[in-house]
Parts: structure tokens; C-alpha cells; sequence
């Protein structure tokens, strides 16, 4: 039954979450729908779209495995919110010599890392997300916070632009942009998130997932059940149960 039931989207960059999470209510006419693990807008790739009270949850569960992103840099150019959504505050040449020295920096961010949730994130601060507080020029600290970064490495290196794609598998709670931003810091020049794409969270990878311009189409409905995990599979994957086979687009009937 789709009333208890996790459906793998690949969200385009445009949308908020909250906006996919609307599309799968239309399509199901369930009311009780939620999401585990936020993308920004400007973000794209999976998101776990918990359909149902059985589902909704599992959220906290489904949020706990490691993440998977591809993430672009944009070096020489450092903004307000370490993304592309912030003003720009500092251009800064990029040398060669901070792009020879990118791979040593990168090393420096791998394993074991102490961040604290940017300004504009949606950590929350007695009740409200700290972005509410900053959009009101009120920047809130957080303390730092034990993250792992288990694989960084660069893919890609555009040295016209001065843009890196990066491999990274990381921990739940690891900040990309944090991660891009400090990155500058290191190197000197400055940089922020271009683009970022989660390709995996957990057991489940952005390949199986439903793309989420269907959910805009006369056949959503159809769409959706032919790509929604039902629980007993879903338990399986968080418990690691190697048994399980992906998801091949079984047909749940709403």
C-alpha cells in the first residue's frame, strides 16, 4: 500500500524539498508526507520521501546512514551563505599556484572534522532554523560538531574557471558548503558551493529514484507506485540486510 511507503525522488535544482513533498501529497491524496534529509533548492539528487504514518516514521532511521554527494567549487569567489543563493562578499584571483595546491588541501579535510552549522542552515535555535535569524542580519554560533568525512576527492578541475567537482562520502550532519567555503579559506582564494548533487544516502542511490519532473505529469500517480519502496523492504536496507535486491520497479497499488 502506498499509505506506508518510501519513495526515492531525484529532485531537480529549482524545487524546494518541501515542494516535492507537495507533488507526492497531490498524486496520492495523502496527507501525511514527509522527507528525510533537506536539499536546498539550488541542490539536486535523492530525497526519501516518506508516504504515510508507517513511513513518516522511519525519517529519523532513514537520516542516519552516510551521504554521497558530487559537489562543485567554485574557487575566487566566497558568499554570504557559502552557496549560490548568498551575496557575493569577495572576488579573489585564482592563481596556479592555488589550483597545484588543491589536492594537499583537500587532505586536510578528510577523516574526522569539527563543524559548526552555518548561518543560513536549517539547524534550529530555540525553535527556529538559524537561516530565520539571519535573514534578519542576526547571525547565530552554534557550537561545533563531530563529522566524518570518509572520501574527498577531485573528479574534475575546470583551471579556466576555477571550478572543482569533488567526490565526497561523508557522515550524517556534514555541511558541503561549510566544507567549500573553509576549502577557500584553506587554498586563500576564497571559494562556495556552486552545485551540489546527493547521490546516495544510506543503502538506497539516486539511480533507482523516481526523477522528480514525473511528479508534474497526468500520470504522477502511476509514476510514483512504480517506484515506492514498501517497508519490509525499507527495514531491510536500513538494517543492512545484504539479501535485499534494489528496486526494480515493482507495482504498489494505491
Amino acid at each position: 500500500m502506498l499509505n506506508g511507503a518510501v519513495l526515492p525522488v531525484d529532485k531537480p535544482a529549482g524545487p524546494s524539498s518541501f515542494r516535492m513533498v507537495q507533488l507526492v501529497r497531490r498524486a496520492t491524496g495523502i496527507k501525511k508526507v514527509g522527507h528525510a534529509g533537506t536539499l536546498d533548492p539550488f541542490a539536486s539528487g535523492l530525497l526519501l520521501i516518506c508516504i504515510g504514518r508507517p513511513a513518516t516514521r522511519l525519517v529519523d532511521r532513514l537520516m542516519v546512514g552516510d551521504k554521497e554527494y558530487e559537489a562543485t567549487v567554485q574557487l575566487g569567489v566566497a558568499t554570504t551563505t557559502h552557496d549560490p543563493e548568498g551575496d557575493i562578499l569577495a572576488h579573489h584571483p585564482v592563481t596556479a599556484s592555488h589550483l597545484s595546491g588543491l589536492e594537499e588541501a583537500l587532505q586536510s579535510f578528510r577523516g574526522e572534522l569539527w563543524q559548526s552549522p552555518p548561518a543560513f542552515s536549517a539547524a534550529k535555535h530555540q525553535g527556529k532554523p538559524l537561516y530565520s535569524y539571519a535573514r534578519r542580519g542576526e547571525m547565530i554560533s552554534k557550537p561545533p560538531r563531530r563529522v566524518l568525512v570518509h572520501e574527498l576527492r577531485l573528479i574534475e578541475l575546470d583551471r579556466r574557471q576555477g571550478r572543482a567537482v569533488l567526490r565526497v562520502r561523508c557522515s550524517k550532519g556534514t555541511y558541503i558548503r561549510s566544507l567549500a567555503h573553509d576549502l577557500g579559506q584553506n587554498l586563500g582564494c576564497g571559494a562556495h558551493l556552486a552545485a551540489l548533487r546527493r547521490l546516495a544516502s544510506g543503502d538506497f542511490q539516486v539511480e533507482q529514484a523516481l526523477p522528480g519532473e514525473r511528479l508534474l505529469e497526468p500520470e504522477a500517480a502511476a509514476a510514483l507506485a512504480a517506484h515506492a519502496l514498501e517497508l519490509p523492504e525499507v527495514e531491510a536496507r536500513l538494517q543492512g540486510n545484504a539479501q535485499v535486491e534494489p528496486h526494480q520497479g515493482q507495482l504498489l497499488k494505491p
